[in-house]
């Protein structure tokens, strides 16, 4: 079994009925963790309520992961974060795998929420570098020279990293921002087919033979359904080579297909955009637990001229709009308007 250093999330509570944000002075163990997944990342702690909250009849939250590392990366996902309570309709839950430097820059901005008209619960799981390159090398092949980084690869493990409390999330990259009501990508999942897992924008229509046409999905925004993918074994470990339980993780057959045995360095070769290039093996391999998710959550300054979409252009009809729009002939949006409601930079 592996052992990991014990390391509790910080968490931060605000609610509509009690403006104060603090941190918990305890947290509960979880008890016994049966589960194999949950055995490669530091053990998490349940919610432990402010003495002082207010029972507030609110709405199921929308909860979000982020993954932050450095000032920097926080900073752009602050603003991520201050348009989600911006337009959000209802309760929001907030998980966010990062550093120090990351949780201390959130939190100078969290403690100037003093009255949000919903409950907002942020966590944070800080990994060391040491977590996260342990948990790769006991997958045992998977590598990246993106600039993302090692981080970049946590995308992976977000169902891990997260308690199993967590049953559903929304992950974006922090580099943008909404002009909608998250509500109503939330409630994308209720659309989802019963055995679907992962959701993202597709793009049947493009080519890069040398990237292994991993520019055919978008992984920079992705609806997870972290139950299916635990229960579904999504990510190989060695941990999981002395259990004999039935049950094969789902990635190593995909990445196989799509990249061959791992080569003479011990890991895949010519992987590129990633973690993007892992999910495109993914769900190429299972298309059964994969869905498409709507252009209009995907306008994005470095993608496809952001289908030339009329921002601002507030007198446009949607006829003339989709007139107007590009890059969407031969994907599921063919003669269709796209909405925007998330920006990308």
């Amino acid at each position: 079994m592996d052992k990991m250093p014990f390391i509790a999330p910080v968490e931060h509570v605000a609610t509509s009925a009690t403006p104060t944000i603090s941190t918990p002075p305890s947290f509960k163990p979880h008890g016994d963790v049966k589960a194999p997944h949950r055995q490669f990342f530091p053990p998490h702690m349940v919610d432990t309520p402010l003495e002082d909250q207010v029972t507030v009849v609110d709405a199921d939250p929308v909860t979000f992961s982020f993954i932050m590392f450095s000032a920097d990366s926080a900073s752009e996902g602050a603003v991520l974060m201050k348009s989600i309570l911006m337009y959000s309709s209802g309760p929001t839950h907030f998980h966010i795998i990062c550093d120090d430097d990351a949780q201390a820059f959130l939190e100078k901005r969290l403690a100037l929420v003093k009255r949000p008209k919903h409950n907002v619960l942020v966590r944070f799981y800080k990994l060391t570098r040491a977590d996260m390159t342990g948990r790769i090398e006991r997958e045992g092949a998977i590598f990246t020279d993106h600039s993302a980084g090692v981080p970049g690869l946590m995308k992976l493990f977000i169902h891990e990293i997260l308690p199993e409390t967590v049953k559903k999330s929304i992950f974006i990259d922090t580099d943008a921002f909404f002009i909608s009501d998250p509500l109503l990508l939330w409630q994308q999942f209720d659309k989802l087919g019963p055995n679907t897992a992962i959701s993202m924008p597709t793009h049947p229509e493009q080519e890069a033979p040398h990237w292994h046409h991993a520019n055919k999905i978008c992984s920079c925004i992705m609806l997870l359904d972290l139950e299916k993918l635990r229960k579904l074994r999504l990510m190989d470990s060695s941990a999981y080579r002395n259990v004999d339980d039935g049950i094969s993780p789902l990635s190593p057959a995909a990445f196989r297909a799509m990249f061959g045995p791992p080569g003479a360095e011990g890991h895949y070769e010519d992987v590129k955009l990633g973690d993007q290039g892992y999910w495109w093996a993914i769900v190429s391999h299972r298309p059964d637990v994969f869905e498409h998710l709507s252009f209009d959550w995907e306008v994005s300054s470095c993608l496809l001229d952001m289908y030339f979409t009329g921002l601002g252009h507030d007198d446009a009809t949607e006829e003339e709009e989709l007139a107007a729009q590009l890059h969407t002939w031969a994907t599921p949006h063919q003669g269709q308007v796209i909405l925007p409601k998330m920006l990308h930079l």
